[in-house]
């Protein structure tokens, strides 16, 4: 059924407004916002207009059968990456950190730019998870939320150039699009990065100064490192052979988050889980699997005409609506330079606590940054940083837009 338009705007798009504004007014019920404004809308498809397969019952289900490998996937990852987190913190791995890094502001570069390549090769959730809990430590406790937005923009940042960072990057390359378009990513990604790092850093020094001695002589747990380097190592592994040798099995099993879970249940009786983190991580994870799936029942169908100032549109769109389903639209329009495509979905949902699941992980980590206006306001660096490196990648490599499929 065609949409019912209000002012000339589908019903559908805004229920999803109103979900995303109760979410950034009450942001201590999120939680709940986000599971009424995911039954409202389903309630209304159900009564008025029909799914994308179908109306009633049925079409709900085709739509869920069609969705639930990429829900099950974030579910999977974002539960399991939790575990590692605190399997990383208890390794006593961060205790040391403070005597690496160096002792001011600069300090807090050199964290953001280790989460940054970390995520060129793991998941950004991982990498934003285990600069969350560096952070936790050499900052004594006491993170600005500046800083938080910052860590979430690293990860992004990183993945955004690789094949195997993002998932989206890692669906342009099932279909097709040659990794060394992607890479081109880099070139907003680094001077994206050069700007909100340093400001990021100073404002996280003024609130928290890094831990100038790491604790006495703290001995690292070597069980618990290879637990954390075997959960790794088994995502991007999985990632890359999939890929690779089964591109369909991607589409029918939920293979990164099985991987991830089969390590961690293997590696229970080396050392046990922190199962506490848990409940507070399944209510962070619902959140977001009720928006993702609210955004996916959206009746998009297509995005305008593929062009460098749509591409910089994604990225803000990409703050407050799931990246995934942007980036198959542009997929199956075509017309993009892949680079800033890849920048923008991956880079763009740093603005805003919720629009990546990197930012929800760190959130469900530190509950305090579940305030879209204290993200915004005290982690503007990061929309600035968005913008600039967009328009460096512009003047330095041109618009060179693949041709429509």
């Amino acid at each position: 059924m065609e949409p019912i338009l209000v002012f000339g705007i589908p019903v559908d798009f805004i229920l999803f407004a109103l979900t995303l504004l109760g979410v950034a007014l009450f942001h201590h019920k999120t939680f709940q916002v986000a599971l009424a404004g995911l039954a409202a809308i389903i309630v209304y498809k159900l009564i008025f207009t029909g799914f994308k397969h179908g109306a009633g019952v049925a079409g709900l289900g085709h739509h869920m059968a069609h969705e639930w490998v990429t829900l099950a996937n974030l579910f999977l990852l974002l539960m399991g990456f939790a575990l590692l987190s605190r399997h990383f913190e208890e390794s006593r791995i961060p205790d040391v950190m403070p005597a690496l890094l160096p002792d001011d502001w600069k300090g807090g570069v050199v964290l953001l730019v280790l989460v940054f390549v970390l995520s060129s090769f793991l998941d950004n959730i991982a990498a934003a998870l285990i600069g969350g809990t560096v952070a936790r430590h050499v900052f004594q406790g006491k993170v600005h939320i500046g800083y938080l937005a910052a860590i979430v923009a690293a990860s992004n940042a990183g993945g955004s150039g690789s094949v195997v960072g993002d998932t989206t990057t890692t669906m342009m390359w099932i279909a097709g699009v040659s990794p060394l378009a992607v890479v081109e990513a880099y070139v907003a990604a680094v001077v994206a990065m050069l700007v909100f790092a340093v400001p990021g850093s100073i404002q996280q020094q003024r609130y928290s100064p890094i831990q100038k001695d790491a604790s006495k002589g703290p001995k690292i747990d070597p069980t618990r490192v290879c637990i954390v380097a075997a959960i790794l190592i088994a995502a991007l592994a999985a990632n890359i052979i999939a890929n690779l040798k089964f591109p369909a099995l991607l589409d029918a099993v939920p293979v990164l988050g099985i991987a991830v879970w089969a390590v961690i249940l293997l590696t229970a009786g080396w050392r046990a889980p922190d199962w506490k983190v848990m409940p507070e991580t399944f209510k962070g994870t619902m959140f977001l699997l009720a928006l993702v799936t609210a955004a996916s029942l959206m009746p998009v169908e297509k995005l305008p005409a593929a062009s460098w100032p749509t591409a910089l549109g994604l990225g803000f769109v990409s703050a407050v609506f799931d990246n995934i389903p942007l980036t198959a639209l542009a997929l199956k329009q075509g017309g993009y330079d892949w680079g800033y495509l890849a920048y923008a979905v991956g880079f763009g949902g740093s603005m805003i606590w919720f629009g990546s699941s990197a930012g929800v992980a760190l959130s469900n980590m530190y509950p305090e940054a579940k305030s879209v206006g204290r993200w915004v306001s005290q982690g503007w660096p990061v929309a600035v940083a968005y913008v600039v490196g967009f328009f460096v990648m512009l003047a330095v490599l041109g618009w060179n837009p693949d041709t429509p499929h």
